[in-house]
């Protein structure tokens, strides 16, 4: 259930990786921007447009070796409607390309609010009896501090809709340990209790590759929390983010991957979505960059597996 589809494409493409499209617009080529910019001025109308174009380039380079992208609904937001019409666009284009869509948007609130957020990205609409998928992502990052009230509404939706989720464990940001890390009086960490805590969750949603459909997100900056995650939670996908800009190697990865290298999808973002500036190249290659720093950081964490 729910992870099923993207494990598979991770074994058909040998590459458990997920390429993360989180588009500022200054990291758009200048030459689309300047194309809508002509057409609608320096707007959000023009932003959207040309983040929309970015995408679906960067989309159509990777959706062949990449089995998922994972877009940030913050970086779509702070251009208004406009952005989020772009981010709707974004995720029915991936899925028409075949790509597993997991949606950040680490979502957190309780009963008919939490509802409403699983609706919305992972379930159906009702309109007057017509059932229509909104957003249509696969799977969601959310934040489980809130505890069950805020994770039990996902799970129906999940179940009925073959859906998954990311819940927010060990994160990889510096700050993280300021809570994660702190002992509860059991001596567990508050990181480890929530990882127990999606094991719990996770029954709801078994998986036939003995991964549940409760994910857990745990940083690449990490490797040690991971290496502990993964022993004492098999059953738990992981999503992991840090890896590249952020300063996580592949080195680092093989504790978050079971015996048979299945157990969790590596997150990069600027380091694809910017290669073009890294590699310093022809602007207008700036997918075939993608491409090429998506196929590096495959054989990167392959090496290592």
């Amino acid at each position: 259930m729910s992870f099923n589809p993207l494990i598979e494409k991770i074994i058909k493409m040998k590459n458990p990786t997920v390429a993360g499209l989180d588009p500022k617009l200054d990291y758009v080529p200048q030459y689309i921007r300047e194309k809508y910019y002509a057409q609608y001025g320096k707007t959000l109308e023009a932003a959207a447009e040309a983040l929309y174009e970015y995408n679906t380039a960067l989309i159509d380079a990777l959706c062949d070796i990449v089995p998922a992208v994972k877009p940030q609904m913050a970086y779509y937001e702070m251009y208004g409607w406009q952005g989020v019409r772009t981010f709707d666009r974004t995720v029915k284009y991936a899925k028409s390309k075949g790509m597993y869509v997991i949606t950040d948007g680490k979502r957190n609130d309780i009963g008919a609010t939490m509802e409403s957020y699983a609706t919305g990205h992972l379930g159906l609409t009702d309109v007057e009896g017509e059932k229509i998928a909104a957003f249509g992502s696969d799977a969601l990052t959310v934040n489980g501090y809130l505890g069950t009230d805020g994770i039990k509404p996902l799970l129906n939706v999940c179940a009925e809709q073959d859906k998954g989720i990311f819940v927010l464990v060990k994160t990889s940001n510096p700050s993280s340990g300021e809570l994660q890390d702190l002992k509860l009086e059991s001596g567990e960490s508050i990181y480890s209790r929530m990882a127990s805590m999606c094991d719990e969750w996770g029954k709801e949603l078994p998986g036939k590759y003995g991964f549940t459909g409760v994910g857990a997100v745990v940083g690449a900056t990490y490797p040690e929390q991971l290496t502990e995650l993964r022993a004492a939670h098999p059953s738990i996908f992981f999503l992991v983010p840090g890896y590249g800009a952020q300063g996580g190697g592949a080195k680092g990865l093989v504790g978050a991957f079971n015996k048979d290298g299945l157990g969790a999808v590596v997150n990069s973002s600027r380091a694809i979505m910017c290669a073009y500036k890294k590699e310093g190249c022809d602007e207008h290659d700036f997918a075939g960059a993608a491409r090429r720093e998506a196929l590096r950081m495959k054989d990167d964490i392959n090496s290592v597996l």
